[in-house]
């Protein structure tokens, strides 16, 4: 009986959801308005960082045959699945201008990838009214 890379790891497979714990903890220091802005916009910056590289997502890198794309998970907004290909085609939509629709467009494509979507234009948008005076208020 094999053992996925997942279960071998100390927190046994969660390590790849710390970004859901900054989020809760980013959510809560704007309700309680007990954190600084420098504290605010570190969480909001690490929730961002989580979304582009780590969230567990689908791939959707463009796939002859298939329209929605590679259906494989991926990790993060920005990377690709196991396929070393798919990752330089979700970097070269990424930067070529009549490509970037598919991008923004596969950014929607399923729950899972709208959520995380949302999740980080939330955090980035946290991260920069951080810094507007009087929106926190201590």
């Amino acid at each position: 009986m094999a053992i996925s890379g997942a279960r071998n790891s100390r927190l046994g497979g969660l390590g790849q959801w710390w970004g859901v714990i900054a989020a809760a903890v980013l959510i809560t220091a704007w309700i309680n308005k007990a954190a600084g802005p420098v504290s605010v916009a570190a969480l909001s910056a690490l929730v961002l960082i989580w979304c582009f590289f780590q969230a567990p997502v689908t791939c959707a890198a463009p796939v002859r045959g298939r329209a929605d794309g590679c259906r494989n998970n991926a990790t993060g907004l920005l990377l690709g699945c196991h396929i070393r290909q798919h990752r330089w085609q979700k970097l070269k939509m990424l930067l070529l201008r009549r490509q970037l629709r598919a991008f923004f467009s596969g950014l929607f494509s399923d729950g899972k990838a709208a959520l995380v979507t949302l999740a980080a234009v939330g955090s980035f948008l946290s991260g920069l009214a951080a810094f507007v005076p009087g929106v926190i208020v201590k």
